[in-house]
């Protein structure tokens, strides 16, 4: 669904219209149902001032966001996942950043496995950087999907579609607009209390009607229906909902694409190693010699390896992979664990393309990305020791 929101494209934006935007892409629906994205903290309906995009939330994440002048932080790892018993702004990290955040007016947004699960989203970033073609969800989300059936007049049948189509029923992977529109012929006899667009209360009436059927995400359902009915000309609009099993190919965790080239496994290795900029991942012993089909997950995505070896990939790239897991997949699968914010951090710079193109008619307003890493993770290795700061 195109984003069309009417700020936008003016220059008194509210926090509501980035996070507006953000769900058109990202729709907070998909996201896993124990997941807690959305709003952290703070106001929607702040006037924008500037935005800072981060993976997680600290303290100099905050403290960067003062000192620029931001009072939206967009962060890909929520504040708030556990619930909060009190708020102790002594003891208490996630207490002291919310006293923070309230102090100075700024508010806290997070987009998580409703990223993950969106095209272009967290899985299709690291695919970019692998630089891996002919992208496809590993595993699309399934059950989530309503056909809607609706008899319309012939007269009304375009008016009626586009309500639908302009509140996101129809779309099917790469194409908008989808229906099936079957001609026949609708009967009805309207009550003395009627009101009939066609036709005369009290008499049986036969109209040319077109069965209008369109596939539409369950989320979207309810402004689909109010928009449908405030189009449709009928005091009374008959129509059907059938919930499908069908895989949605609009949504799905993770990606499986190829390499231009196919690599011996050691150079893939590499590969990995230089395009993420990483000196430090595990990996076993796969099946095949030479690396083309390629499936990867940003973050923890062990879940996945059975969805991998399902697209029959010769390797699958992810993060968070236990001892047992790489055990099982000796031999079937060559599985590399490149760390949880080193396949997720590229997101960010997605976040801030989108902002900053989407923001390009108002140059007052600043999208940064974090200067610095918020990584807790620290490797040793003889190469020296990372200071600790």
């Amino acid at each position: 669904m195109h984003f069309n929101h009417r700020s936008a494209f003016f220059f008194d934006m509210i926090c509501k219209d980035i996070i507006y935007y953000l769900e058109s892409w990202a729709p907070k629906e998909t996201a896993w149902e124990r997941d807690n994205v959305g709003l952290q903290v703070g106001s929607e309906n702040r006037r924008l001032k500037n935005i800072l995009v981060s993976l997680d939330l600290t303290t100099k994440v905050v403290d960067e966001a003062i000192n620029r002048n931001c009072n939206l932080i967009i962060t890909h790892h929520p504040l708030l996942f556990n619930p909060l018993h009190k708020i102790d702004t002594e003891n208490d990290q996630t207490s002291k950043m919310i006293e923070q955040l309230v102090k100075n007016k700024i508010t806290l947004y997070s987009t998580h496995t409703n990223l993950d699960m969106a095209k272009g989203g967290v899985s299709f970033q690291l695919a970019n950087k692998l630089k891996l073609q002919n992208l496809t969800f590993l595993k699309n989300s399934a059950g989530n999907q309503v056909k809607l059936i609706v008899f319309v007049p012939a007269s009304h049948i375009n008016p009626v579609a586009d309500a639908i189509h302009n509140q996101g029923g129809g779309i099917i992977g790469e194409y908008s607009h989808c229906s099936f529109r079957t001609t026949g012929t609708g009967t009805f006899r309207g009550s003395i209390s009627s009101n009939p667009t066609t036709g005369k209360k009290g008499k049986f009436e036969k109209v040319e009607e077109i069965k209008l059927e369109v596939i539409i995400d369950s989320f979207r359902l309810s402004k689909v229906i109010s928009a449908m009915k405030y189009a449709h000309p009928y005091e009374e609009v008959a129509y059907d909902l059938y919930p499908l099993k069908n895989e949605n190919v609009n949504y799905g965790m993770g990606v499986v694409g190829e390499l231009s080239k196919p690599m011996t496994a050691n150079v893939f290795i590499k590969y990995i190693s230089t395009s993420l900029k990483i000196k430090n991942l595990r990996y076993n012993n796969g099946k095949k010699q030479r690396i083309k089909k390629v499936a990867v997950c940003g973050g923890s995505g062990s879940d996945l390896i059975p969805d991998a070896l399902k697209n029959q990939a010769d390797a699958y790239v992810t993060a968070d992979i236990k001892y047992h897991d790489f055990q099982d997949a000796e031999g079937k699968l060559l599985l590399i664990d490149a760390g949880h914010y080193e396949t997720e951090i590229f997101c960010v710079d997605e976040i801030q393309k989108r902002l900053r193109k989407l923001l390009i008619n108002n140059p007052k307003i600043k999208v940064f990305k974090y200067r610095g890493s918020t990584n807790p993770v620290i490797f040793f290795n003889n190469q020296g020791v990372r200071k600790i700061v």
